[in-house]
């Protein structure tokens, strides 16, 4: 849910919003009440966790190997 700020106090509070959209929270700027904008987290920094939490799992898969499971038959049984 974003929560509704004026731009006045969004000018004055920039950088503590800032760190507040870092941390995932959404804000939608106000003109006399009216909604102008929205200061949400960018996609790019989305798509960087993402290719992190990819990376982390190919590590995590080469050092903990599975030894003596077939894949075809794991498939297989899952489509039944």
């Amino acid at each position: 849910m974003k929560t509704k700020i004026g731009s006045y106090e969004a000018k004055t509070r920039l950088p503590e919003l800032l760190r507040q959209v870092k941390a995932g929270k959404s804000f939608t700027i106000t003109n006399r009440g009216q909604p102008v904008a929205d200061l949400v987290p960018s996609k790019a920094k989305s798509r960087e966790d993402r290719v992190a939490a990819v990376e982390r799992l190919k590590a995590f898969m080469l050092t903990n190997r599975v030894y003596g499971v077939n894949i075809k038959e794991l498939i297989e049984e899952g489509r039944d």
